[in-house]
């Protein structure tokens, strides 16, 4: 999410315990990051010491891999903090807590405590093993001598949500089938956006694993999951997560997650995850309680994250161990990095350089993807470590997003002022990706965006929908619900045969009616500020701030019927047939053929045609090119038509291979676009050609033995002197 799409965000909580000197983290420790959450227990029950022995080595790789040298009476440890099971010994607890004293883990079996301490190491760390815990053992934290007891900070799993204690989980018990799996790459990919509550009626894992193969069917390759961490209430978008290492409860459990995993991988299916590394929610977080050193300054939504200052080493550790926690334990195929505009860091090595190295290195032999929001737009994020830039695969191209819907709905208020949706404007998109490149961008009134001449194009994710900017809407609206149907049918076609990634929002594929609302369970006070924080952020559009009926409308987050209302309807793949066979088609087609899907997309240029209409050529081998013409104003007639990229390849004319004017898509049907009177171009409509070879059919252009026009003028001009010598 990104500040100008965001939905509300509230501080933070960073208490903790302050007056001790901070202590420095060895260099050696492994990389780690936790989320944290914590619940308070004020009645003490009876406690059993337990001895909590042999702490971990906590010498590993910078990667996390153990090193060649180590203590041997340490167990080893797949990552640097959180409980690990040690088989035949116990589970080894680690956490990092520098000015806490004690700290002891705390293990609830029935009615009964049992207490064990765990040894301080210099670096901060507290550690050990502690016998008689297992896998699913419940656990929390006592620190000090304070009666609340604390969730872990890396706790794996919080069946009672961010403020119960956590689950001991033992990740090397699932059984994976996807050993061939080759993990995926950006390039060639085509992404689907999903929010695992709201994707099925039943809002959860097991519901959303039995529609993989319907998902693979429609041709998408790459699901992008919406936050998973642990977040307080019954239902929320997961922004404001809190427990980094937990997957959500409320959507089934760490083992559910996995198989959703390996039946994609089954049916060639790669998935991401969006990760929120700038802050953690304002329910639940407890971080500050192990460590103030957590969190430096502030953003728009909570306390920024520590990547930088004082003590800065474990944090960094937790959040590239979070990264690596997901390749790894759940074999995702990488992240999508939520708003990195607000990820602080002026490290000669950014945090985020070091999240894209750790992903390369927990895939292994498995190619993975780091994608990136980032509203001001800096393609450093894009470039190679070698060229100053932090290795990412790609970034969300919201002026893609934009510029397309301002020309399909003719709104172009708020964030959308400096956009015109003008054929120009969406031949720069395809050809450069970002439209500002370092341009004044008058509605921020300041430079937006660095260059990005050289970025190559699959590196822009383009969309016409996501969360945010339906969400947006106010009332949640779907795009097909703001413009006309011929309008969506040509920019759908321009999204799935463009240069950039494409990427769908669930239900987008069927033209789904259930909205997608901004919604997050919060209770009383913190509900209120989320409400009027939805308000005043939605206030920048004038046709919502201004319409006391629009704003008496807008709905509430914390009710459990905003999130009910955005819960897919799948009897709309038929009911809806039409749009669902058009994108099926169309991502066939930009699989398929070899142009649209390959390298060629490298290669494209574009043109305007008329004053809502334009043509984009890739360019093929051998002349193999291929043309898409969009036009969403009204017919139009190019005669004489000199622009030369309508021109056919060499002993080729142009032949239809698809249009969205077809009847199948519920189109009004379409004849030739070219014909002895030139091209003729149906409005809002899309036409994608391809080069047939002339031999093979009669040529549309050629007059095939009729007069010439010069002949017919000069035919005429003789006629008329012999009338009137």
């Amino acid at each position: 999410m990104n500040i100008r799409a965001g939905e509300p965000r509230e501080p933070a909580f960073a208490g903790g315990a302050t007056g001790d000197p901070p202590l420095a983290s060895l260099p050696d420790a492994p990389r780690a990051h936790v989320a944290g959450a914590a619940l308070s227990r004020t009645t003490p029950a009876a406690r059993d010491d337990l001895q909590a022995v042999v702490p971990a080595d906590p010498s590993m790789s910078a990667a996390g891999r153990a090193p060649a040298r180590r203590d041997p009476a340490r167990p080893a440890r797949r990552l640097p903090i959180g409980a690990e099971v040690v088989e035949g010994a116990g589970v080894h607890m680690r956490v990092w807590a520098p000015r806490r004293t004690r700290v002891a883990v705390v293990l609830e079996t029935g009615s009964r405590q049992v207490e064990a301490q765990l040894e301080r190491e210099d670096s901060g760390y507290h550690s050990g093993v502690v016998r008689g815990a297992a896998t699913g053992s419940v656990y929390r934290f006592r620190l000090d001598d304070d009666d609340t007891l604390y969730p872990d900070p890396a706790s794996r799993f919080q069946p009672d949500g961010p403020h119960g204690p956590s689950r001991v989980v033992d990740a090397s018990g699932f059984q994976w089938t996807d050993a061939s799996w080759p993990g995926a790459a950006l390039a060639e990919q085509v992404v689907y956006e999903m929010h695992v509550g709201t994707f099925t009626r039943d809002g959860t894992w097991e519901a959303a694993t039995r529609q993989i193969e319907v998902l693979a069917d429609l041709g998408v390759t790459c699901l992008e999951l919406m936050p998973l961490a642990e977040f307080p209430g019954r239902f929320g978008w997961g922004y404001d997560g809190v427990d980094l290492f937990a997957p959500s409860h409320l959507y089934g459990t760490p083992d559910d997650a996995r198989r959703f995993v390996d039946r994609a991988h089954r049916h060639g299916l790669a998935v991401i995850l969006d990760v929120v590394y700038n802050h953690f929610g304002p329910d639940g977080n407890y971080m500050g309680q192990f460590s103030p050193d957590y969190f430096s300054g502030r953003t728009d939504w909570g306390d920024a994250i520590n990547f930088d200052g004082p003590n800065s080493g474990p944090v960094r550790e937790f959040y590239l161990a979070n990264a690596r926690y997901w390749v790894e334990e759940f074999h995702l195929d990488g992240l999508r990095l939520d708003a990195t505009q607000t990820i602080f860091d002026e490290s000669e090595d950014h945090i985020v350089a070091g999240i894209a190295r750790e992903v390369r290195a927990a895939g292994g032999r498995r190619s993975t993807i780091v994608v990136a929001e980032n509203e001001p737009q800096d393609t450093r994020l894009v470039r190679p470590h070698d060229r100053g830039g932090y290795g990412l695969d790609g970034l969300w191209n919201d002026d893609w997003h934009h510029t397309a819907r301002v020309a399909m709905t003719g709104r172009a208020e708020a964030y959308y002022t400096d956009y015109r949706g003008s054929p120009q404007e969406l031949v720069s998109a395809a050809k450069y990706g970002f439209l500002y490149q370092g341009q004044r961008y008058k509605w921020q009134r300041r430079r937006r965006g660095t260059p990005a001449f050289d970025v190559l194009p699959h590196a822009f994710v383009t969309f016409m929908e996501n969360h945010d900017q339906v969400a947006n809407t106010a009332r949640g609206l779907r795009l097909h619900q703001l413009t006309s149907p011929g309008r969506y049918r040509a920019m759908t076609a321009l999204l799935l045969l463009g240069p950039g990634t494409p990427m769908l929002f669930q239900g987008q594929e069927f033209a789904a009616s259930s909205p997608f609302l901004y919604f997050a369970d919060h209770r009383g006070d913190l509900a209120r500020t989320v409400r009027e924080g939805r308000k005043r952020f939605l206030a920048q559009f004038p046709s919502i701030a201004q319409d006391p009926t629009v704003l008496s409308l807008l709905p509430d987050p914390s009710s459990a019927e905003t999130f009910e209302r955005c819960k897919i309807d799948f009897t709309e793949r038929e009911s809806n047939a039409a749009t669902y066979a058009m994108h099926r088609d169309l991502i066939r087609l930009r699989r398929r053929d070899p142009v649209w899907s390959g390298a060629a997309r490298r290669r494209i240029d574009g043109a305007v045609l008329g004053p809502e209409a334009f043509v984009l050529r890739a360019f093929g081998e051998s002349g193999d090119d291929r043309l898409l013409i969009v036009n969403l104003g009204t017919e139009l007639h190019l005669d004489p038509a000199p622009e030369p990229l309508l021109a056919p390849p060499a002993g080729h004319v142009w032949q239809q291979q698809w249009t969205s004017s077809d009847v199948r898509y519920e189109g009004s049907g379409a004849p030739p676009i070219e014909s002895r009177k030139n091209w003729r171009i149906a409005g809002h409509a899309a036409v994608a050609m391809v080069p047939l070879s002339a031999s093979a059919v009669d040529d549309p252009a050629e007059g095939d033995g009729e007069m010439t026009e010069e002949e017919e003028t000069r035919l005429e001009a003789i006629r008329r002197w012999r009338r009137h010598p």
